[in-house]
């Protein structure tokens, strides 16, 4: 029987964490099944069947210290409505290592991706970043602003210091600007940086990550 609220068992995990690590090792474990909640999605859910394949890249992800909240594949098609869908490969999700964040930035960067930043101590905020469209009109968008309110409704169950870490942390989006299979090139470039692929010396994330000065955009 699936319960329309999380688990107790789970409730206490998520109250275990006390930073953004903490809880990127729970989303890791989320991802893979062993808990069968997270504090922001439907209770008893687990990923998304088109994320199937992503699974090992986002928890490599959440284990390096980039929490993710949503993630989508690159697909073009035709949906049930009849209507033709571009999606392309995107993660959203929050960083509290500023190393890790610059690491991040300058891998997409450097390749062409797209990136969005909302950094309230720096007061970088990006537009939102559309990654969706139904017969070309925007239908979802990564990295729309978050207030305070929508924060405690996301995660309503953490610790206080867990939520303190999690909103000054930078919430981040990365995506391919390319729609479809094309922009799939997102996650091995991702996996080359948390170390899920093995580096190659033409992989220039092999080196370790620059100084990080604040960064003006």
């Amino acid at each position: 029987m699936q319960l329309p609220w999380m688990s107790w068992s789970d409730r206490r995990r998520w109250r275990s964490a006390h930073t953004v690590a903490d809880l990127g090792e729970l989303m890791a474990l989320w991802l893979e099944g062993e808990l069968r909640s997270w504090p922001g999605y439907m209770p008893g859910c687990g990923p998304d069947e088109e994320t199937t394949h992503l699974i090992p890249s986002l928890a490599a992800l959440n284990r390096a210290g980039f929490l993710t909240i949503a993630s989508q594949p690159g697909e073009t098609g035709t949906g049930h409505d009849g209507l033709w869908y571009e999606q392309r490969a995107a993660v959203e999700g929050f960083v509290s290592d500023r190393t890790l964040y610059y690491r991040l930035l300058d891998a997409a960067e450097a390749v062409g991706l797209t990136v969005a930043v909302d950094d309230g101590r720096v007061g970088v905020h990006d537009p939102a970043v559309t990654v969706t469209t139904v017969d070309g009109e925007p239908c979802t968008a990564f990295g729309s602003r978050l207030s305070y309110r929508d924060m405690r409704t996301i995660w309503p169950v953490i610790r206080e210091d867990a939520f303190v870490s999690l909103a000054t942390a930078v919430r981040m989006t990365i995506a391919a600007p390319e729609p479809g299979i094309d922009g799939e090139r997102l996650w091995p470039i991702l996996d080359f940086l948390t170390g899920l692929r093995q580096h190659d010396p033409g992989n220039p994330w092999n080196s370790p990550a620059p100084g990080e000065p604040a960064r003006e955009r």
